[in-house]
């Protein structure tokens, strides 16, 4: 009897411990309606278990891990604009009218257009610069509001140091064409991190201004008759994640002969020559603890908005060679993976 008890009492247990985080309606287990939401990424590439997506994979890998397992308990709403920024309105208003339980969002564009369109539905933004001046959240240690997440910001020296690494690289460069959208009406041009940086190395910079697929001809334009000698595309781009943006930009790196250095292992993995900057992987993955705390009944607005804690720094071997670089020892030494 004493063992029949024991059984029972850890049976029991045990079923608190393993039992998916959701509430029960008489014994049946509550499926959680979670909508993904990103600018640039093929849909076909956010599919499956598997998903060819990096930062898709890992945030579904995430949620597994946590106990949370698409067509268990869980169902994934998967949308993107695919680099057509007028669809992402449209996107998040049919997850709002669907009723998800959490909108997880990739990227600023879409995590201020999910503000805007709900003040009810948890939003989980991964991957925005700056959303306390982007009025996403009064603060980041308590965002106030419906929305919480994970930034890409970790300071202002990561662009500078960006910046550096592409001079280390190319020693002989001086004039470096930097593509980004257009400054908002009343910010400075540049970012106080990259000018100086810039100013310290004696580089000029040169502004090309690219806030639309249709722009990359005029820019291309720009970058050849000015006589850049390197590109560098800073962080707050997020046209630029997109496949087809980023293989415009280094297509024309290579007929051109210039070296490019961008935030995300991407550029390097497609052909550029370096990256550095935070794992998005890694960003997508914690955010999966996000949505399980909210789901578990956690508020946004008491969940502070992470910074990255985990940066990558890509050097593709084959790139350098065929732009005639060396690429100093001590360069290399630094590199968390170089690409041969």
């Amino acid at each position: 009897m004493i063992g029949r008890r024991a059984f029972i009492g850890s049976a029991a247990l045990g079923s608190l411990v393993l039992a998916p985080p959701r509430a029960w309606a008489q014994g049946v287990e509550k499926v959680a309606r979670i909508a993904l939401l990103y600018n640039n990424v093929p849909v076909a590439d956010m599919a499956g278990a598997e998903p060819v997506e990096r930062t898709v994979r890992a945030f579904v890998h995430g949620l597994r891990d946590l106990g949370f397992v698409e067509g268990r308990n869980i169902v994934i709403e998967r949308r993107s604009a695919e680099g057509q920024p007028d669809r992402i309105p449209a996107l998040v208003q049919e997850m709002v009218n669907l009723k998800v339980d959490v909108l997880v969002t990739a990227g600023s564009p879409i995590s201020d257009a999910a503000r805007r369109a709900t003040a009810t539905i948890p939003v989980v933004a991964v991957a925005a610069r700056d959303p306390v001046a982007m009025g996403l959240a009064t603060s980041l240690a308590r965002p106030g509001g419906n929305l919480t997440g994970l930034t890409l910001d970790a300071g202002a020296t990561l662009d500078g140091k960006r910046l550096e690494l592409l001079k280390a690289a190319v020693p002989s460069a001086s004039r470096i064409a930097v593509i980004r959208p257009r400054p908002r009406t009343g910010r400075p041009v540049w970012d106080p991190d990259i000018e100086a940086a810039a100013r310290a190395m004696g580089l000029t910079l040169q502004l090309v201004a690219v806030d639309d697929p249709e722009e990359f001809k005029a820019a291309f334009t720009a970058i050849a008759r000015d006589g850049a000698q390197a590109i560098f595309v800073p962080a707050g781009a997020p046209l630029y994640l997109g496949p087809q943006a980023r293989r415009l930009i280094i297509d024309f790196a290579a007929k051109h002969g210039l070296p490019t250095v961008a935030p995300w292992r991407e550029f390097p993995e497609s052909g550029g020559l370096m990256s550095y900057g935070p794992d998005n992987a890694d960003l997508f993955r914690r955010a999966a603890t996000y949505v399980v705390k909210i789901l578990k009944g956690a508020k946004p607005a008491d969940l502070p908005i992470e910074q990255p804690t985990k940066f990558e720094f890509v050097i593709n071997m084959k790139t350098a060679k065929a732009l005639g670089l060396t690429i100093p020892k001590s360069l290399l030494l630094r590199a968390d993976e170089v690409i041969e």
